[in-house]
């Protein structure tokens, strides 16, 4: 079964039996909130939609965006990122991994963000067996 895999070159510190899931996080400056709709395939997570509320330093919205109840929807023609490689620092806060039925901080699975190691990625990957704690939905 294809999974979300989170870690950083390749080194898988959870994995999560997901198949669609949004990425969502608050800009560190603007205090806006950013959202990516992802479909995780073999070849990699397909971007599907991604909403902002609003614009501002280096955020801006796409000449396409249409706006909806407040939120700007756009889409992007990408191929499958494989990674998706992001940056994660105390200073910018978290990333949340949501469902349909919940959201979570990534420090559920990984703990909190540090300088030392101020990234992660994102991949798609068949299930390892890992232990039930690294998997744990909530």
């Amino acid at each position: 079964m294809t999974s979300l895999c989170l870690g950083l070159a390749g080194v898988v510190w959870a994995s999560l039996p997901l198949q669609d899931f949004t990425l969502a996080w608050q800009h560190s400056i603007e205090k806006v909130r950013w959202e990516e709709d992802y479909h995780v395939t073999q070849a990699g997570l397909l971007l599907v939609e991604a909403r902002v509320k609003g614009s501002g330093a280096g955020m801006e919205i796409p000449d396409d965006a249409q706006l909806r109840d407040g939120t700007w929807h756009y889409h992007r023609d990408l191929p499958p990122l494989q990674p998706l490689h992001a940056g994660r620092t105390p200073e910018a806060g978290d990333y949340q991994v949501c469902t349909t039925d919940w959201c979570q901080p990534l420090s559920y699975w990984l703990g909190p963000p540090s300088e030392r190691i101020a990234a992660v990625d994102f991949w798609s990957c068949e299930s390892p067996p890992l232990d039930s704690r690294r998997t744990a939905l909530p």
